[in-house]
Parts: C-alpha cells; structure tokens; sequence
C-alpha cells in the first residue's frame, strides 16, 4: 500500500512540476528561491534572534527582535483594556472560540444538539460582555472605548456574519421579488452600499448618525461600529446568497408550488438550504473579508488587533522594531484565515459525500 503511494505521488510529482522542460526550470528557479529565503529567515527569525524584552540586546543584534513582542504582546492581544483585568476579555474571547470549536463539531448538528448550541451561544454572547464591560458581580466596569485586540476583532467579526446573515438572505430574496417595490428597495439599498467603502459606513456610523438621534438619545460607539458592518456586509452577502438562488432551477420552484408549499416555505425548506451549500466558498470569503476589515475601526479610535500593535508602536523606545510587531498579527490572521479556510473544504466535501449517498 505503501509502495502505491509512493509511486502515485511520484508520477504526480513527475507530470505536473518536471512534465517538460519549461515546467522543469521553473520548479527549480522557484524551489530555489523559496529555500534561499526560507534560510535567510531562518538564520535571521530563529538563529540570531533575540526572544527576551531587552532593548540594549536587541539593538546589538543583527536577527530579530522578538523580545518586542514578549514586552508588548499583552498591548498588543488587548489594547488599552486596564493591564490588571485583561483575564477577561481573555476569558471571553477564550469562551467565545470554545463555541466555534463546539459549532464546527458534525456531532452536534442535530434537533437536540441545535437546542443545546442555540443556549451556548446565548450564554456565550451573555457572558463575553458582561466580562467585557464589568459593571456586575463584583466587575470594574470599563468602557467600551478600552476595549481592542484580539477580543474587539473576533466580536465584530462574529457580530458582522451573524447579523448580516439573515438581512442578507431577505435582500436577496426581495432582489427576486415580483412585487416592484420590495425589489426596487432591495436593488436600490444593496447597490448604494456597494458603491460606498467601509471607511465611509464607519465615519458615518460614529459621528453622523448620533447627530440623528432624538435629543437625550446615547448609543455606545461599540455598537455604532457593529451596526454598521452589519448592515455594509449585509450588502455583500445578499449578492452572495443571489448568487446561490440563480443555480437553483426555476423547475425547482414550480413543483413546490404544485405541491401546495407557500412561498416562505418553498424557501425555507428547499431552495435556500441547497442556494447556500453551493455559496460556501463565497460566505468564506465574506468571512474572511470582514475578520481583515475590522481593522479599518482604527480610523474610528477603536483599536483591533492591527490597532492596537499601533499603539504598542507609539512607544520610541521599540518603535524600530515595528517588522516583527506585524509579523506577530499577520501570524495571528494567517492561522485563523487557515483553519477557516481548510474548515470550508472540509465541510464541501462532507456535504458533497452526504449528497452523493442520499
């Protein structure tokens, strides 16, 4: 068997990188020039880097300087929250991820096992801001402009996907709609958000529209930011999920309604399940376009995961040493976009297998 193996993965290797000459010379060109810069980094991030905070040993060297990272990590995963109660937003965000771990898990994806994470989350979502924000059980209540890091990336993230989801799903369903009015308002809103960046959406959101409120009216600035990703995204993602709607047959609807299904039913129970299946690759991306987004809240004095290494950076001090500080985050937002993205293929080829036994 092993032999088999092998020799598979021989002539695989033989037909598509040493095939003919062309492809020959450019798998060793470029094999050469990944091993070349896979030793320069690894003489420069490993074998003459310096991993202790001490500043006078880092400027002597000639590698790098992780030390900046184990001085600044702390800043850097929780931004300006108070140094003596950062176990919290660790605790919540821990809380938080335990829940996606516990979501992706096939065995929980049943009647029973849908009740139990529907309570998860609830409880998760309670938990994350009581602990975020304190104020009860003994909590210091720390506003939400302290809040940042790694804790303000992954609750925006999640908030901007969960949120925008749904109204995502009825703008794409109203852009289809017979009735003139609802797809006009659905056309008009998802095309005019589209043709605005982010940026703007979060200008808007922090210092345009508390000027709307009635007088006396306050919403925290956290929630002024989440709003609006949720409803930018949701643009995005009805587009998405139209998409989805156009590979489904016309047939499809026709026999459904023949059958005596109402509208939301036909939907709900057959067009949408099989429309969204066919858009996991795209809802991936939406997801990783709004876990690299959060970012832009910098430009709103919220501080991400990106923003708060900028704080960390305001120190003079270890300001030079600014590379390893964005290496640090690009490490952070490459494992997270891997595991996300290795996840969805893992998920398209269970449902695909599923489809083929059904």
């Amino acid at each position: 068997m092993k032999s088999m193996v092998n020799a598979s993965l021989y002539r695989t290797l033989r037909r598509d990188y040493f095939g003919s000459p062309v492809r020959s010379v450019l798998t060793v060109l470029i094999a050469g020039v990944l091993i070349w810069c896979a030793a320069l980094f690894w003489d420069w991030g490993v074998l003459s880097a310096v991993t202790q905070p001490d500043l006078a040993l880092c400027r002597s060297s000639d590698g790098a300087c992780w030390g900046f990272v184990a001085e600044k990590w702390r800043l850097i995963l929780f931004g300006r929250y108070p140094y003596e109660e950062q176990w919290r937003p660790a605790l919540a965000t821990a809380l938080i991820v335990l829940m996606l771990v516990a979501t992706s898990l096939p065995v929980l994806w049943t009647k029973k096992g849908f009740k139990i994470l529907s309570l998860g989350w609830l409880v998760a979502f309670v938990v994350f801001f009581v602990l975020m924000a304190g104020g009860l059980f003994g909590l210091v209540s720390v506003d939400s402009d302290a809040w940042g890091g790694l804790p303000l990336t992954v609750i925006l993230t999640l908030i901007g996907m969960t949120f925008s989801a749904p109204i995502g799903i009825l703008l794409a369903i109203g852009r289809r709609s017979s009735l003139p009015v609802v797809q006009v308002l659905s056309t008009s809103y998802i095309e005019l958000v589209r043709g605005v960046p982010l940026i703007t959406v979060l200008f808007v959101a922090t210092y345009i529209f508390p000027l709307l409120l009635p007088s006396g009216w306050v919403i925290d600035g956290f929630w002024r930011i989440a709003f609006g990703i949720v409803l930018f995204q949701a643009a995005y993602m009805a587009e998405t999920v139209r998409g989805g709607l156009q590979t489904i047959a016309k047939g499809q609807f026709d026999a459904a309604a023949s059958l005596g299904f109402k509208s939301w039913q036909v939907y709900l129970y057959i067009i949408l399940p099989q429309a969204l299946v066919a858009v996991i690759p795209a809802l991936v991306n939406s997801l990783l376009s709004t876990f690299m987004d959060t970012s832009l809240v910098t430009v709103v004095s919220m501080y991400d995961l990106t923003g708060a290494l900028r704080l960390a950076l305001g120190d003079p001090q270890w300001r030079q040493f600014f590379v390893e500080g964005y290496l640090f985050v690009a490490a952070i937002y490459f494992f997270a976009s891997l595991i996300m993205s290795r996840y969805s293929i893992w998920l398209e080829h269970r449902i695909k297998e599923g489809s083929r036994h059904d």
